[in-house]
C-alpha cells in the first residue's frame, strides 16, 4: 500500500486546545522497574512534540504486556512515564482512568499517558462500544504504532472510525521505507530470511520469492531447506516433515525468476554453547554428531558480492545463532556489508523483526540501515503481504 494513501500530520490543521488521542507503543522492556531500551520511546518523540507544541492536550494511549483484560500492577504503564518525560524533556502527566473533567482541565500542550488499555476486556476484543466511549474523550485522533498496527483493537482500529484519523510521524516514515522496500523497489531486489523455523515463516518466504530477485535462507531454517535437497545435516535443527514445502518454496522461486541463495560452507560444532570447538566445512560434509551453528565465510563473501549487485535489501531474521559466539560471525559480516554499501548510497536497506533489530545492534550497524523498524509481528505481516487494521482503518475513514 502506499504511504500516502491516508492522511498525515501535515493535514491535521489548527488543533490549539484539542483534545488528541494518539495511539503509541510503550511497550518496552522492563528489568527492576526500569527500561532498559527506550528505542521505542524515543520513536514517538517527533510526533508527540509536535502536537504538543501546536498546543493540543494530549492522551497516549497504549498497551504494556498481556495482562487478559483485567488490572495487573505488574503490567501498569505508570512505571514507564518518568523514563517517557526524560526522553521527550517534558513533563507527562498519567491517568489511571479516562475522567472527562479532568481531560478537560489539562492545558494546552500537555502530555498524559492513559493506564494499559489491555486492562480493559473489550480492548482486543474491539468492542464498539468501548470504542465509542473512548473516541468521546478525544477531538482527533492519530496512530503512531505500527508495531501494533497487525492488531485489529479498539486503541489500534475502533476509535478510527469515531475520529478524524491520522497516521503520526513514526507511523509515516515506517510506512514510507515499507513501501521503497516492497512495494515499489528499485531492483534487484535481495531480501534476507533467518531464524530457527520455517514453520514460522511460511508465509513469508512463499510471499518473497514472488517480489525479490534474490532469496537469502539463514538460520535454522536453512537447514530444512537444505536437508529437502538431499543433504545430510547431521545433528542439526530441522524440520524434515516440510521437505515438500520447501521443496514448493523452490520450485516456485525457479517460476518467479527469484534465486534462492543456501550456504554450501557451513560452521558446526558437536554441542550448542559459547565457543565450543568447531569446523568450518562444506554442506556435505557435515557429519552425524555435528551440529550446523552458522553460515561459513565462502558463503558470506558470496552473499555480499549479491549485496552488491543489488538496489533493495529486506532483511528479517538472523544467518546463524547470533546470541552465541562465534555463531554470530555471519549476521555480523552481512550486516557490515549491507550497513557500507548503504551509506554509499548504493543500497536501500530495511530490516525489522526483534531477533534482526538485537543482531544489527550486535553487529554495531542497525544507525547505518536506511530503516530499521521497531516492529515484530506487524513487520512480519508486512513482509507476508497481509493487510494490517490499524493502517487499512487509517486509509479506508476520512
Amino acid at each position: 500500500m502506499s504511504a500516502n494513501s491516508f492522511k498525515t500530520l501535515d493535514n491535521i490543521g489548527d488543533v490549539w486546545g484539542k483534545r488528541g488521542l494518539v495511539r503509541v507503543d510503550l511497550n518496552v522492556p522492563m528489568a527492576d522497574g526500569k527500561v532498559t531500551d527506550d528505542m521505542r520511546l524515543k520513536a514517538l518523540m517527533p510526533t508527540v512534540a509536535e502536537l504538543a507544541d501546536k498546543g493540543a492536550k494530549l492522551l497516549l494511549l497504549a498497551h504494556f504486556g498481556r495482562p487478559k483484560g483485567e488490572y495487573v500492577a505488574e503490567y501498569s504503564l505508570e512505571p514507564v512515564v518518568a523514563p517517557l518525560a526524560a526522553v521527550l524533556g517534558r513533563d507527562v502527566g498519567f491517568l489511571q482512568k479516562p475522567d472527562q473533567a479532568a481531560i478537560d482541565a489539562l492545558p494546552e500542550g500537555s502530555i498524559t499517558v492513559l493506564e494499559n488499555s489491555r486492562f480493559a476486556p473489550g480492548e482486543e476484543k474491539n468492542d464498539p462500544a468501548m470504542a465509542k466511549a473512548i473516541a468521546a474523550f478525544g477531538d482527533f485522533y492519530v496512530n503512531d504504532a505500527f508495531s501494533a498496527a497487525h492488531r485489529a483493537h479498539v486503541t489500534t482500529e475502533g476509535i478510527a472510525h469515531h475520529l478524524p484519523s491520522y497516521a503520526g510521524r513514526s507511523m509515516e516514515s515506517e510506512l514510507t521505507a515499507l513501501d521503497k522496500a516492497l512495494g515499489s523497489p528499485e531492483h534487484p531486489v535481495a531480501a534476507v530470511v533467518g531464524g530457527a523455523k520455517v514453520s514460522s515463516k511460511l508465509d513469508v518466504l512463499r510471499q518473497m520469492v514472488e517480489k525479490v530477485d534474490h532469496l537469502i535462507i539463514g538460520g535454522g531454517m536453512a537447514n530444512t531447506f537444505l536437508a529437502a535437497r538431499g543433504v545430510d545435516v547431521g545433528n542439526s535443527l530441522c524440520e524434515h516433515d516440510l521437505a515438500d514445502t520447501a521443496n514448493e518454496i523452490l520450485e516456485a522461486a525457479d517460476r518467479a525468476d527469484c534465486t534462492v541463495h543456501l550456504p554450501y560452507d557451513v560452521v558446526v560444532a558437536k554441542e550448542f554453547r559459547a565457543n565450543p570447538p568447531t569446523r568450518t566445512v562444506n554442506v556435505h560434509e557435515v557429519a552425524a554428531d555435528e551440529m550446523i551453528l552458522d553460515i561459513g565465510p565462502a558463503a558470506v563473501e558470496a552473499l555480499s558480492d549479491v549485496l552488491k549487485t543489488c538496489k533493495t535489501l529486506v532483511w528479517n531474521g538472523p544467518l546463524g545463532a547470533f546470541e552465541t559466539p562465534p555463531f554470530d560471525s555471519a549476521t555480523v559480516a552481512l550486516a557490515k556489508t549491507a550497513a557500507a554499501l548503504t551509506k554509499e548510497g548504493q543500497l536501500l536497506s530495511v530490516a525489522g523483526g526483534g531477533d534482526t533489530v538485537a543482531a544489527l545492534n550486535h553487529a554495531g550497524v542497525a544507525d547505518d540501515f536506511s530503516f530499521v523498524s521497531t516492529a515484530g509481528g506487524a513487520f512480519l505481516e508486512w513482509m507476508e503481504g497481509k493487510p494490517l487494521p490499524g493502517v487499512e482503518a487509517l486509509n479506508q475513514i476520512q
